[in-house]
């Protein structure tokens, strides 16, 4: 294939063609002018960068003049001044490692103690925030979390008849009515500046420090008055530097919270003076045998002397007991009058008085405290006090309770001297040595008389409350029960029934039961009214097989009767069941209360030592009889006319205001109506007297401690005069009033029943 040569051949240079040019002969006749291209087209740009210059090569020296760049000598100078600088440098090293070694120590032991000290600080303030956090509720409370005054139960009419005093005696009293005197005593040698101080008292606490580091033994402890009040109620007694440290800490917290007089009060009212007396009250009754009336307190009858015995008592309860260490409580009331004369409380007259008063055999007057006036009434409240509460007793002794009950002690102690003076008659030929005695207001319940006991100081028996503790068989005293649960089924006084023989065939494999009267004769057909009334025995169980076994005991607990020990059956008429004399009582009083069950209580109002009330009984009635069964077994049991043949006319049961022998010979006096029931259980164990008129109830329980037989003793000539003087007693100063009348209900209607005619009353 072939292709065009001028394509094939290359183009020749410019110098190529010339010699071309001339090797052919060809002759140039003109220059050759390259072509110019536009100044600023592309091509031309690109041309004119091949006309930059290059940069000169390095080190080339160009032929001109130069300046020398340093002076001559820098080499010289520079070699001086680097080997000064070179020990300069040395030197100051070496002085580093010189104050290094040296400061160190210092600088460790300054960083030490910094660490020390915040560390005390960490670890006061930690402290101080844990007795805050601990003990912080206790100081806006601290009125709520002092101790109670001890619990107290006075009578009806306010005397005292009992206080707590297991856990020692205190009654607290305002700061008014506590003496002028005792405060300043106080005030002067526990705590001379407590009007001023923020409830510590450095000074005091800088020289107690002293004075023990001297005497190389604890002679002062530089407690404020706040500060004693806080450990007393607060933080306790231990003593150790924590515990002072948290009564200096927690004082300015009470001085800001309470007054000082406040603060003052709440100190004499709780701290301890010995005689297991705490506060200002307890104490001067204690040892000067001051009493409190509504009028006036013990506290504030102290005088000067006085005061300041007391005063010097609580920094040493024990060792300035005025009753067991006279010399040193009189040489401690000698300091006291000292400071008090110092800061100007009194004169020095005042002071030699105040001693020689103190010097006096008769200055102390010792109280004694005993719980013996009323001690099972007292006992008795106690438990009731509890269960009303929902307490244990025992948590009732420093309760601060102050409980005023019904007890009539004037009646009470005229009623024991009445049945120790019956004892004591019967005790030879009778052998009869005990008795209890139950009086009750049926209106309300509340009890007035409650003796469980005619000796209580007897170390053997004393103590045991028989009223309302000992199970005692009743006797006849349980048939008025039997009796007014037939008549509320509609038998009438004046039906008849026949007195003769009878058995009675027991359940359970138990033998028959044959009953016999207490005369042990047959009295043939007769009413239940004379029944009940001369106490027959075989009408009463017949009466039993009518009305049944449940249903007479039914009304005997709703009545009153709560507990009992034996087994119901139908030797329950006759008593074979033990019961409490004051569960007896009470169920009496519902007859004499037209049916309306008052529940016995001992117990008015509990208020708590600032005068609030806690308690305050209020009496609720129960209709457990209708009326007209009430009213029928009131009419017997007051009938004396239909007792005349077991009893005579003139026993123990008839009010007369006379002797029994001047009521037999015609001249009985006004006679109050009553009614009444005896009893007597098997073998002469027990004897009681059960009955009312219409303002009170009372039921009397004779017989042994030990339940051994009487000798021919029966209820109307053992517990018979016991119940009759102490209705006289109860009833003093009363007008003679009759019970009431029968309701709408009831008619009087005469029957001949088997040729016995009787006019009693019926249901219309």
């Amino acid at each position: 294939m072939q292709t065009d040569k001028h394509l094939e051949e290359p183009s020749n240079t410019p110098g190529e063609a010339s010699e071309l040019a001339k090797a052919g002969n060809i002759t140039q006749t003109q220059t050759r002018i390259p072509a110019k291209m536009p100044t600023h087209s592309p091509a031309a740009v690109a041309q004119r960068m091949n006309d930059v210059p290059e940069r000169p090569a390095p080190g080339v020296n160009y032929l001109v003049p130069q300046q020398p760049i340093r002076p001559a000598g820098w080499r010289t100078r520079r070699h001086i001044k680097r080997k000064n600088l070179r020990q300069t440098i040395h030197n100051i090293t070496r002085s580093d490692r010189i104050g290094t070694r040296a400061l160190l120590p210092l600088a460790i032991s300054i960083f030490s103690v910094f660490l020390v000290v915040m560390l005390i600080f960490v670890t006061v303030v930690g402290f101080i925030n844990a007795t805050h956090k601990k003990f912080g509720d206790k100081i806006t409370t601290l009125e709520d979390v002092l101790p109670k005054d001890n619990t107290k139960i006075y009578d009806a009419r306010g005397n005292l008849i009992f206080q707590s005093l297991d856990q020692g005696m205190q009654t607290s009293v305002p700061l008014d009515k506590i003496s002028p005197h005792l405060q300043h005593a106080e005030i002067a040698i526990e705590d001379q500046y407590f009007y001023n101080n923020p409830g510590y008292d450095i000074t005091g606490i800088a020289r107690a420090a002293i004075e023990n580091l001297t005497t190389k033994k604890v002679v002062s402890g530089g407690s404020t008055i706040t500060q004693q009040l806080i450990k007393n109620a607060i933080v306790g007694n231990q003593a150790t530097v924590l515990r002072k440290l948290q009564e200096i800490i927690l004082a300015p917290d009470i001085s800001r919270y309470y007054t000082k007089e406040q603060i003052l009060q709440m100190y004499l009212n709780t701290t301890y003076y010995g005689e297991r007396s705490y506060g200002v009250e307890a104490a001067a009754h204690s040892y000067f045998g001051l009493k409190s009336s509504p009028k006036q307190t013990a506290a504030s009858q102290l005088d000067i002397a006085q005061s300041a015995m007391l005063a010097g008592i609580p920094s040493s309860p024990i060792a300035r007991d005025p009753l067991l260490h006279p010399k040193a409580a009189l040489t401690r009331m000698q300091e006291v009058l000292q400071q008090m004369y110092m800061q100007g409380y009194i004169t020095a007259k005042e002071r030699a008085s105040a001693i020689e008063e103190a010097q006096n055999p008769t200055f102390l007057k010792p109280a004694t405290f005993h719980n013996g006036i009323a001690p099972h009434f007292a006992n008795y409240t106690l438990r009731e006090l509890a269960s009303d509460l929902h307490v244990k007793i025992a948590d009732l002794s420093r309760a601060g309770l102050v409980v005023n009950t019904t007890l009539d002690l004037n009646l009470q102690n005229k009623v024991l001297k009445v049945a120790q003076k019956h004892i004591a008659e019967m005790a030879r030929v009778h052998n009869m040595s005990n008795a209890a005695v139950v009086v009750l207001d049926h209106h309300t319940g509340g009890i007035r008389t409650l003796i469980g006991n005619i000796d209580p100081s007897n170390p053997k028996y004393g103590a045991f409350d028989v009223a309302s503790q000992g199970y005692r068989q009743p006797g006849s005293s349980f048939k008025p029960f039997i009796y007014a649960t037939a008549f509320d089924q509609g038998i009438s006084p004046g039906d008849t029934v026949v007195d003769g023989p009878l058995t009675v065939t027991m359940c359970c494999g138990l033998p028959s039961y044959t009953p016999a009267n207490y005369d042990h004769k047959f009295h043939g057909l007769v009413t239940w009214r004379y029944a009940l009334q001369n106490s027959f025995n075989i009408p009463a169980v017949k009466l039993l097989l009518k009305t049944s076994v449940d249903s007479a005991l039914h009304t005997a607990q709703s009545m009153g009767i709560k507990t009992y020990e034996g087994t119901p059956n139908y030797t329950m008429v006759l008593g074979s069941l033990s019961i409490h004399l004051l569960d007896n009582t009470a169920a009496y009083s519902t007859f004499a209360n037209g049916g309306i069950r008052m529940a016995p209580h001992a117990i008015n109002t509990v208020k708590d030592q600032d005068g609030h009330m806690i308690f305050q009984f209020k009496p609720k009635g129960t209709r457990v009889l209708r009326k007209e069964t009430a009213f029928m077994i009131t009419d017997v049991l007051s009938d004396n006319n239909s007792r005349i043949y077991e009893f005579g006319k003139c026993s123990s049961l008839v009010l007369y205001a006379s002797t029994m022998q001047q009521c037999y010979a015609g001249k009985p006096g006004p006679i109050r109506v009553s009614a009444a029931k005896t009893g007597t259980s098997n073998d002469f164990r027990d004897n009681w007297t059960m009955g009312f008129t219409t303002d009170v109830t009372v039921g009397v329980w004779a017989g042994n401690n030990n339940n051994q037989p009487m000798v021919n003793v029966t209820g109307v000539d053992g517990a018979g005069p016991i119940w009759h003087d102490t209705m006289l007693l109860a009833e003093r100063g009363q007008p003679l009033r009759a019970f009431p009348g029968p309701p709408k209900t009831l008619v009087k209607r005469t029957q001949n029943s088997g040729g016995k005619i009787s006019t009693d009353w019926h249901f219309k």
